[in-house]
């Protein structure tokens, strides 16, 4: 079976995915004007709010949910993980995979919020099923009209439920099973207390905020993904001051794994361009999500007066997520191997010795006193409110393919893996989880690809002509049945 999936995580996470993948971000990057130098605006807007615009939830309500789901495991663990099966380049690969994966993010939400619709309560929902549902509908004439009387093609209509499909599986695993494994894994191993109450613990601590909905969900994220972030981010700085010393060798190290066959840490890790390449670009994805079409679901729900001012206000989720706290991980974590050459020797003797969560352990460990205590703590608050995203996601998706009926059953389930995972779930999840993303992203970046010149058009507009605080009136329909 390990064997089997590695064959498959190995397959769609090849040079194809790759290409569509960095390609995508790249093509989005020049179509959307460079639209990441818009980032000081951007930031500046996810800190504000409208009561005009039509939504749910606030410009930061969304970014927090998003920044929940994106800023996890992916963020340390996954970081860990690449480094160790990818070499010290694969650090490079994943923030590039930020860097241009920021225009790939707006896109998709800007296309999320474009093609919104109510459900039978009012609320908003959106995401790329939504998109692919309505934006190739046709009328009786034969136009495009994306108005509930039209006509969805039959391959449009495919794309919505493949995605759907993918996307309430992926989060099963990706946000439940992953995450709690991952939790489980850093208490247990610093605090004397068996998995299985972990499990129940994270059983009610998820259940009593998912069951009240997306403004539960929010606003439990709007409190604690800042406090979160910023304590990690200033923890991160404080042991690169300690590693001081190794800082430029570690830079150097990264930038020259990153396109050569090089070993590094005295031959103990090593890998070529193309592993480096197809793990960075791995867990980039993982951690920022950009092309996977996850955050566009949640940003569906925001208050917002046209789909331009949430897209800027989304895009600043892939800075934060992987330019700044993958990046800083990933400096931590060679500089503490280069300064502790023990660490390396270990990996030479034995290349399976570390798990990519215990070579993170291992690794902040070296740093007196600050050193495990950050891990834990960010290892929990990141696990935790990912857990919360992602069962966002999952429950739109359910509610696309089934109906609100199945909003509560399939809550039910999400906890349920929740505490399986936190008692026996091992590093395997990393590639089931790989799959599935890759999975879901394929008909997500179609159809933002396909979207892109609509896309660039209304950003000219909106983002460029000084148009961004204008209303955008056309109808949000709602939705019949369920």
């Amino acid at each position: 079976m390990i064997e089997l999936l590695n064959t498959i995580d190995s397959f769609v996470w090849g040079p194809a995915m790759i290409a569509l993948l960095l390609g995508s971000h790249i093509f989005l990057t020049f179509k959307t004007g460079f639209i990441q130098r818009k980032l000081p605006r951007a930031i500046k807007l996810s800190l504000s709010s409208d009561p005009e615009g039509k939504g749910d939830i606030s410009h930061f309500g969304a970014l927090a949910t998003a920044l929940a789901a994106t800023i996890g495991t992916g963020s340390i663990v996954g970081v860990a993980t690449a480094i160790l099966a990818g070499g010290p380049g694969a650090v490079f690969w994943m923030w590039i995979t930020g860097v241009f994966g920021i225009a790939t993010k707006y896109a998709e939400v800007f296309a999320a919020i474009k093609y919104r619709v109510r459900d039978h309560n009012g609320a908003m929902l959106g995401g790329a099923m939504y998109i692919w549902e309505r934006a190739f509908r046709r009328n009786d004439a034969g136009e495009l009209d994306p108005s509930p009387g039209g006509h969805t093609p039959w391959w449009a209509k495919v794309g919505a439920i493949a995605f759907a499909a993918f996307a309430g599986i992926a989060a099963i695993g990706t946000g439940s099973a992953v995450q709690a494994s991952a939790m489980a894994g850093i208490i247990t191993s610093n605090v004397p207390i068996p998995a299985w109450i972990v499990g129940i613990a994270i059983v009610v601590l998820v259940s009593v905020v998912i069951f009240g909905g997306v403004q539960s969900i929010s606003k439990v994220c709007e409190k604690l993904v800042p406090f979160m972030a910023v304590a990690y981010a200033g923890g991160c700085v404080v042991i690169l001051v300690l590693n001081a010393p190794f800082l430029i060798e570690a830079l150097g190290l990264i930038f020259e794994c990153a396109f050569t066959p090089k070993a590094a840490f005295g031959g103990a890790v090593g890998s070529g361009f193309m592993v480096a390449l197809q793990f960075g670009c791995a867990r980039g994805l993982f951690s920022n999500e950009s092309g996977l079409g996850s955050a566009p679901i949640v940003a569906s729900a925001a208050s917002t007066r046209n789909p331009a001012q949430q897209a800027l206000v989304a895009m600043t989720g892939t800075f934060w997520s992987t330019v700044v706290i993958c990046a800083l991980t990933g400096i931590v974590l060679v500089s503490t191997m280069l300064a502790n050459p023990e660490i390396a020797a270990a990996i030479k003797a034995n290349p399976t010795f570390y798990t990519g969560a215990q070579l993170a352990s291992e690794a902040f460990a070296k740093i007196p006193f600050i050193g495990t205590p950050i891990l834990v703590l960010g290892m929990v608050a990141f696990s935790y409110t990912t857990i919360l995203g992602w069962s966002y996601y999952g429950n739109r998706c359910v509610t696309y393919l089934f109906g609100r009926y199945a909003i509560r059953p399939y809550q039910v389930v999400y906890v349920a893996v929740a505490f399986f995972g936190a008692i026996g779930v091992g590093d395997i999840v990393w590639t089931i989880s790989d799959i599935g993303n890759a999975l879901m992203a394929v008909p997500n970046i179609i159809v933002v690809l396909a979207l892109s010149g609509m896309i660039a058009r209304q950003t000219r507009h909106y983002v460029y002509e000084g148009h961004l605080d204008e209303t955008d009136e056309s109808p949000i329909p709602q939705l019949e049945g369920k």
